[in-house]
C-alpha cells in the first residue's frame, strides 16, 4: 500500500484557504463541491493534528524546564 504523501501545514492552510476563497466568489461548480468539501475536511483534519502534536511537544519542552 502506498504511504500517504503528507503536505507541510502553509501549504494545507494555503490550500484551505483557496478553496474557501472559491466558494465564496462562486467559482466552484455544483459537481466539484463535494470532492472540494471533503479535500478540506481532509486538510482541516490534518492541520488540527499538527496543531495538536506541536501544542503537545510545547507543552512537554516547557514542563521540562
Amino acid at each position: 500500500m502506498a504511504k500517504k504523501k503528507t503536505i507541510p501545514y502553509d501549504e494545507a492552510m494555503t490550500e484551505i484557504e483557496g478553496i474557501l476563497a472559491r466558494f465564496r466568489s462562486e467559482e466552484m461548480n455544483v459537481d466539484e463541491l463535494a470532492a472540494q468539501v471533503r479535500r478540506a475536511s481532509e486538510l482541516i483534519a490534518l492541520c488540527k493534528e499538527r496543531l495538536h502534536k506541536a501544542e503537545t511537544e510545547v507543552g512537554q519542552i516547557l514542563g521540562a524546564e
